[in-house]
């Protein structure tokens, strides 16, 4: 088994990520594989859904999670969904990203999946936001905090926190194209240059989404981008070393061991009570 932050991925736990990341992914880019029925086909995504909690279910019965552990995922969980409405998603003012990413950094791949599945989640039962949207922004955020797991763990100080600036401007731009995926099929209807065509060439098609989406999205996009980065570069070294603490001091899923105590060890914890 691996261990990566305070979990250790089991092959039920992989499976159910190989799955639901292979599912989320379908329902993304079906645009480019169907040529008809697309109303129906949106109906794939749910289908991700349970392999996502098959995943928390799996890290909670192989005691990869902790009861320390899931109270500081929902402590982060709340402050993610409490920056969320900092923005409201204006002008692509999105703050809860570089909580994501940092988070992520400290406590491993499979905890920021988790915790942007959760957020997101808690964040649009704060702000009114469930609707069709909601599995894909849920999954976008749970591939983010994955793909923090590339920047290499030796990086520390300033080359640690430019990698996750860099990161962050990456991030948000792949957050802007997924939710115009899932967008741009319904957005303009059929009689427009930059229109979805069902069973047009994939080429034509991906040309069209492209253009669509620079046009429409960069207003978004590029704030998103420059604010992550920014708070990244402000505050991560701070974030990244009280997260660091919080990990240290709570000691996650460290063996509890009984020993006998020799008489003096007995008079000198009795003088300590």
């Amino acid at each position: 088994m691996r261990t990566l932050g305070v979990y250790r991925f089991t092959p039920l736990s992989i499976f159910a990520l190989i799955m639901t990341s292979a599912i989320s992914a379908l329902a993304f880019t079906w645009p480019f594989l169907v040529s008809s029925d697309e109303g129906r086909i949106q109906l794939i995504f749910w289908l991700a859904m349970p392999f996502a909690l098959l995943l928390l279910l799996a890290s909670l019965s192989n005691k990869s999670l902790d009861a320390k552990s899931i109270a500081l995922l929902g402590v982060l969980a709340a402050l993610f969904t409490a920056l969320r409405p900092l923005g409201a998603g204006a002008v692509g003012i999105e703050p809860m990203w570089f909580l994501l990413i940092l988070a992520t950094r400290v406590f491993g791949a499979a905890f920021g999946f988790l915790l942007g599945v959760i957020g997101m989640i808690a964040s649009a039962a704060l702000t009114g936001g469930f609707g069709p949207w909601l599995v894909y922004q849920v999954f976008a955020a749970g591939w983010i905090a994955l793909g923090v797991a590339i920047i290499p763990k030796r990086f520390r100080g300033t080359p640690e926190l430019l990698a996750l600036a860099l990161y962050g401007v990456v991030a948000s731009a792949a957050f802007g194209v997924l939710m115009d995926l899932q967008f741009w099929p319904w957005a303009l209807g059929t009689n427009t240059q930059l229109s979805y065509l069902p069973g047009d060439a994939v080429a034509e098609n991906l040309q069209r989404f492209f253009i669509f989406h620079f046009a429409t999205s960069m207003a978004w996009d590029i704030p998103r981008a420059v604010i992550t980065a920014t708070l990244i570069l402000l505050f991560g070294s701070s974030v990244l070393n009280a997260l660091r603490r919080s990990y240290v001091r709570a000691s996650f899923l460290a063996p509890i061991e009984f020993r006998d105590l020799s008489s003096n060890e007995r008079v000198r914890a009795q003088r300590e009570l």
